[in-house]
C-alpha cells in the first residue's frame, strides 16, 4: 500500500534521486547502521537474533560495496534506501527492523557529519605534510636573497626562506580551521528522528560512543536541519584553496622568463601543441584556478540554506555535491602542492641579481636619518629626493657623490667623522647584506629571526606529529 495513487513521474525521479552521487556515503551509512542496530538490541527494541542477522547482513553489504559489486537498482532513491533494500534481501525480516527509531533525516545528517569529520582529518594530514615540505625548502634556501614585492613592484629585499615561510603560517591557519570542523561535528544527530525525536527510550550516547562522537545534539529540530558543519568545511576549504592559488600564482610568475626565479619539475609541467620550446607550469596554474571553484561551492550552499525554514527540506540534498566536489578538489590540490614544491628548483643567481637593486634600500636610508633625529616623514621625503636624483642620472643610490648628498640630504653627514668619511654611514647602509640583516624585529627577515621562525615551525610540526 502507498500514500500515493500515482507512480512517480520519471522526470521527478530524475530530479529527486541522489543515488548517483550520495553512494559515496555508503561506508558511513554502514558504520552508523551497525551502531544503531546494536543500540536497538541493547535497548530491547529488537532481539539478539535480529541484531546478529543485521550485523551479518551489513557485513555482506560492506563487502559488496568495497568490492565494487553492489548493484544499484532503478528504484533506489538514495544510498540509505539502497543499503536497507539490499540488507533485507540478504537477511529478510530482521533487515526491515533496522530503520526502527530513526529517519532518513537524522540518518543523512549523521552520515554527512561523519564524512566531514573524516575528510577534515585528511585535510589536516595533508596540510601538515605541506607545511613540512615548506620548512625543508626554506631551510635549504635559508640565506638566498630575493626582492620582496608590494603591488608586484620591488619593495624591500628578503630571504627566500622568509618568503616561503609566509605560506607555512597561512597553511597552519588552514589546519586550525579544519580543526574547528572537527569540533563542529562533535554532536551526534542520529536519534532525533524526522524532527521531533522518536517514540522509544533509546541510548543515543551509546551510539555516539560507538561512532566516536563527543556527545549528542540537544535539540531534535536543530539536529536534522543543521548543516553548519558542511558550511564550516566548505569555508575552510575555500580559504585553503585561496592560499594554494596565491602559491600557484607566484610560482607561475617566478617561473616566467622575465623573472627566472624558479623552475617546476618536468613532471608538473606540460608543453605546447604548436610551440616545441614551451614548458608551461600547468600544475601551478591549476592551483591558481581551483580556488573560485571551491569558493563557489560555499556560496552555493549558503544560497541553498539562506531563508530555508526548519526542519528538513529536500533542498538539503544539495549539500552533498557541493561538499564532495570541494573535498576532492582540495585534497587533490594539497597533494599536488606537496609534490610540486618538493621538486621545484630555484635560481640563486637570478634571485640575487634582482635583490641587488639598491632602490629597495631606500627605507634603510630613511631609518638612518631617523637615528640622527630626523622625523620619519621628513626623512621619507628627503630620501625620495635622493631616489629621484639617482633615477634622473641613471645611477644607483651608492653612486651619488658626497657633494650631491651634502646638497640633497645634509643630515646624512656625520659631523664627528673625518671630512672624507662624513657620508660613510650612508654608503655602509647600501651594502647588500645590511639591507637584510637590519630587519631585526620579531618576525623579520634577518637570518637570526628566520632561524627563530624555523625553530618555532619545527616545534609545531613535532607537536602535530605527536598528536597523530
Amino acid at each position: 500500500m502507498s500514500r500515493f495513487s500515482e507512480s512517480q513521474d520519471p522526470l521527478f525521479q530524475a530530479l529527486n534521486s541522489s543515488i548517483s552521487f550520495d553512494f559515496r556515503l555508503a561506508p558511513y551509512d554502514l558504520e552508523q547502521s551497525i551502531a544503531h542496530a546494536r543500540m536497538l538490541a541493547r535497548s530491547g527494541i529488537i532481539t539478539g537474533d535480529d541484531l546478529e542477522a543485521i550485523e551479518r547482513g551489513l557485513e555482506e553489504v560492506r563487502a559488496e560495496v568495497e568490492g565494487d559489486r553492489f548493484e544499484i537498482l532503478p528504484a533506489d532513491e538514495d544510498v540509505h534506501m539502497a543499503i536497507e533494500r539490499r540488507l533485507t534481501e540478504i537477511v529478510g525480516e530482521p533487515g526491515a527492523r533496522l530503520h526502527t527509531a530513526r529517519s532518513r533525516n537524522d540518518q543523512v545528517a549523521t552520515d554527512v557529519a561523519m564524512l566531514v569529520r573524516a575528510h577534515s582529518l585528511q585535510a589536516k594530514d595533508l596540510l601538515a605534510r605541506l607545511m613540512g615540505t615548506i620548512v625543508e625548502l626554506a631551510e635549504r634556501h635559508l640565506d638566498w636573497p630575493m626582492p620582496g614585492y608590494t603591488h608586484l613592484q620591488r619593495a624591500q629585499p628578503v630571504y627566500l626562506s622568509h618568503h616561503l615561510m609566509a605560506y607555512f603560517w597561512k597553511f597552519r591557519r588552514d589546519l586550525q580551521r579544519f580543526n574547528f570542523c572537527l569540533n563542529a561535528t562533535e554532536d551526534l544527530p542520529l536519534g532525533a528522528g524526522a524532527l521531533a525525536g522518536v517514540n522509544y527510550d533509546t541510548s543515543r550516547m551509546f551510539v555516539a560512543q560507538e561512532l566516536g562522537f563527543g556527545g549528542i545534539s540537544e535539540n531534535s529540530i536543530d539536529a536534522v536541519s543543521n548543516r553548519d558543519f558542511v558550511l564550516d568545511y566548505l569555508s575552510a576549504a575555500a580559504t585553503c584553496a585561496t592560499h594554494m592559488s596565491q602559491l600557484g600564482a607566484e610560482i607561475v610568475t617566478w617561473s616566467s622568463e622575465e623573472f627566472g626565479f624558479c623552475e617546476v619539475a618536468d613532471r608538473f609541467a606540460s608543453g605546447s601543441s604548436l610551440m616545441p620550446q614551451k614548458k608551461n607550469p600547468d600544475a601551478a596554474e591549476l592551483l591558481r584556478a581551483k580556488a573560485p571553484r571551491v569558493a563557489g561551492r560555499l556560496a552555493t550552499l549558503h544560497g541553498v540554506l539562506h531563508g530555508l525554514p526548519l526542519t528538513y527540506n529536500k533542498d538539503l540534498q544539495e549539500d552533498k555535491e557541493q561538499l564532495f566536489d570541494a573535498v576532492d578538489t582540495v585534497e587533490l590540490c594539497l597533494s599536488v602542492a606537496i609534490e610540486m614544491l618538493a621538486g621545484i628548483a630555484f635560481n640563486r643567481s637570478r634571485l640575487a641579481a634582482a635583490a641587488a637593486d639598491e632602490l629597495p634600500a631606500a627605507t634603510d636610508v630613511a631609518d638612518l636619518l631617523v637615528r640622527r633625529g630626523v622625523p620619519f616623514r621628513t626623512a621619507h621625503g628627503t630620501v625620495a629626493g635622493l631616489v629621484r636624483a639617482a633615477l634622473e642620472q641613471g645611477k644607483q643610490l651608492s653612486e651619488l657623490t658626497e657633494a650631491e648628498l651634502a646638497e640633497l640630504a645634509p643630515k646624512l653627514r656625520d659631523d664627528s667623522a673625518a671630512a672624507e668619511g662624513a657620508f660613510q654611514a650612508f654608503y655602509e647602509v647600501l651594502k647588500k647584506d645590511s639591507w637584510l640583516e637590519s630587519k631585526v624585529s620579531s618576525g623579520g627577515t634577518s637570518l637570526p629571526r628566520v632561524r627563530d621562525q624555523l625553530a618555532v615551525a619545527r616545534h609545531l610540526l613535532e607537536d602535530l606529529s605527536d598528536r597523530t
